[in-house]
C-alpha cells in the first residue's frame, strides 16, 4: 500500500476537534457527579453501635467540659436564665464531688497505717448516714476509752445497730507514733482487734499535733463515710447521742453550718503558758482576742465545709491551738456559726438542774479541765445523773426533727449562764 492510500485511511478515522472537546466535558462533570455521590454514602464502619454492651465509662472531667459547653452554648440560645444557673450549679457541684473524691482516695490509699477493713470502705458508698462522731483520743488514754464504753457509746452489736438503724458512726480517732510499728502502735492494734472502734489516721500523735490531726480526721471520714454532719469529741466529755442527734437533724438543710459553744478567748503572746500562740501578733496588738470559734472539747460541722477541709487541706494553715486552727478554715467563707450552749453544759449539778427541767444537755464537762475532770471516775455518775432516757437514742426519729427559731434563742439565754465566773480560752 502507498503512502498516499495509507494517508487516506487515517483520515477517515480522525475525530473532529470539537467533538473531542465535548466528549472531555462530559467526562469531566460524570465524574464530579459520581465523586461527590460516593462521598455522600454513609460508611457502615462508622456507624454508631447503639447496644449497651458497647458503652464505655465516661472520664468525669470529660463530663464536666461537656456541662461547660453546653451551659455556654445556652447562653447564646433563647433559653431562660433559671436553666442557665441549673446547669452551673449542676456544674459546680460535679466539680466539688470529683475533687472531694480524689481527695479521699488519696488519703486513704496513701496511708499504710490505715486497716485494711478502712481501705475495703468504698468512698463513694450509697448509704447516707446522720453524723460520724470521732472521739480524739491519745495511746496513754486506755482508761478513758474505756469508761466512755462502759456509758454513753454503744458497744459491740448494739454499735453495728447504731449505724444500721440511726446512721450514727462513732469511731476512737488515734493515728500513729513516732516510731511506727512500735510498741504503743501494737496496743492500739490489739484494742482494736477486741472492739473494732477506731479510725486511725496518717498522723504521727502529739500534743502540738492537734489542729494537723483535726484536718485530716474531717479528711479521713469524709472519704470514708458520706453523712450529713462530722463531729470531733474529746474522750473526757459525756455525751447524750440522742440529744446530739435532734440537735444536728435541726439544721440539716443548712449546706455549710458549723455548730458548737461560740467564744472568743485572749490571744495569749507570752510563753511557757498554755495555750500560747506564736503567731500572735497576726491577730493584730498584744491583748487582742481571736475570731468566734467553737470551743474544742465538741463540735460539728455539716458535709460541704468537711469536703472543703478535704480538698484543701494541703494549704489550710495550723495555729497553736485546734479550735482557733478549725475556726480560722472558714473564716471568709459562707457558713453560718450556730451558737448552741447545749454544748458545753458543766457536771452536776448543772446539767442534773437541767435535766430534771426537761432540758438534757447535749454534752458535760469542767472549764477548769477541759473536760471532766477525773473523768476515769467521775464520768459514770455523770451519766447516771444527767444521761438521758436509755431508749431515747432507739425511739428518736431524727428524719422528722424539725427547727424552731424561736426555741434556739431561749436555749442560748437559758445556757449563757454556763459561762458565768469561766476564764473564756
Amino acid at each position: 500500500m502507498s503512502v498516499k492510500s495509507r494517508g487516506e485511511y487515517a483520515s477517515k478515522h480522525v475525530v473532529p476537534k470539537n467533538l473531542a472537546l465535548l466528549l472531555c466535558f462530559a467526562s469531566f462533570f460524570a465524574g464530579m457527579f459520581f465523586t461527590n455521590r460516593m462521598l455522600m454514602m454513609p460508611d457502615a464502619k462508622v456507624i454508631p453501635r447503639t447496644s449497651r454492651t458497647d458503652e464505655r465509662p465516661v472520664d468525669c472531667d470529660l463530663k464536666i467540659r461537656v456541662l461547660k459547653n453546653e451551659a455556654n452554648s445556652s447562653r447564646g440560645v433563647s433559653g431562660s436564665q433559671q436553666s442557665i444557673q441549673t446547669v452551673d450549679k449542676a456544674i459546680s457541684d460535679l466539680e466539688i464531688k470529683l475533687m472531694a473524691a480524689r481527695a479521699g482516695r488519696e488519703t486513704v490509699l496513701n496511708d499504710p497505717k490505715i486497716s485494711k477493713d478502712l481501705k475495703n470502705v468504698e468512698s463513694t458508698s450509697k448509704r447516707k448516714y446522720l453524723m460520724v462522731i470521732g472521739i480524739n483520743t491519745a495511746f496513754s488514754s486506755r482508761k478513758r476509752r474505756d469508761s466512755v464504753r462502759a456509758t454513753w457509746m454503744p458497744q459491740a452489736e448494739m454499735r453495728k445497730k447504731l449505724e444500721e438503724e440511726k446512721g450514727i458512726i462513732i469511731r476512737f480517732v488515734i493515728g500513729h507514733s513516732s516510731t511506727l510499728g512500735g510498741i504503743l502502735d501494737k496496743a492500739i492494734e490489739a484494742e482494736e482487734r477486741v472492739h473494732g472502734d477506731f479510725l486511725r489516721l496518717q498522723h504521727t500523735e502529739g500534743y502540738l499535733e492537734l489542729s494537723g490531726k483535726t484536718k485530716t480526721y474531717f479528711a479521713t471520714a469524709v472519704s470514708l463515710w458520706d453523712a450529713e454532719f462530722y463531729v470531733k469529741v474529746d474522750d473526757d466529755v459525756h455525751v447524750n447521742l440522742a440529744t446530739l442527734g435532734m440537735t444536728l437533724a435541726e439544721h440539716r438543710k443548712k449546706p455549710r453550718v458549723y455548730i458548737g459553744c461560740m467564744k472568743s478567748g485572749p490571744v495569749l503572746a507570752r510563753k511557757g503558758v498554755k495555750y500560747h500562740e506564736p503567731e500572735y501578733w497576726k491577730f493584730g496588738d498584744v491583748g487582742n482576742k481571736y475570731f468566734r470559734h467553737a470551743t474544742g472539747q465538741l463540735y460539728a460541722i455539716s458535709k460541704d465545709l468537711a469536703t472543703y477541709i478535704s480538698i484543701n487541706q494541703n494549704v489550710l494553715h495550723k495555729y497553736a491551738n485546734e479550735d482557733v486552727s478549725l475556726g480560722s478554715w472558714f473564716i471568709g467563707l459562707d457558713v453560718e456559726h450556730v451558737n448552741d450552749r447545749r454544748l458545753c453544759c458543766g457536771t452536776p449539778p448543772d446539767c442534773e438542774r437541767k435535766a430534771q427541767a426537761g432540758n438534757i444537755c447535749v454534752a458535760s464537762f469542767d472549764w477548769q479541765c477541759s473536760g471532766i475532770c477525773m473523768s476515769v471516775k467521775r464520768i459514770m455518775g455523770v451519766h447516771k445523773r444527767c444521761g438521758e432516757d436509755t431508749n431515747a437514742l432507739w425511739t428518736t426519729n431524727f428524719s422528722q426533727t424539725t427547727r424552731n427559731s424561736d426555741s434556739v434563742k431561749v436555749h442560748t439565754r437559758e445556757y449563757a449562764s454556763t459561762f458565768v465566773g469561766v476564764k473564756d480560752v
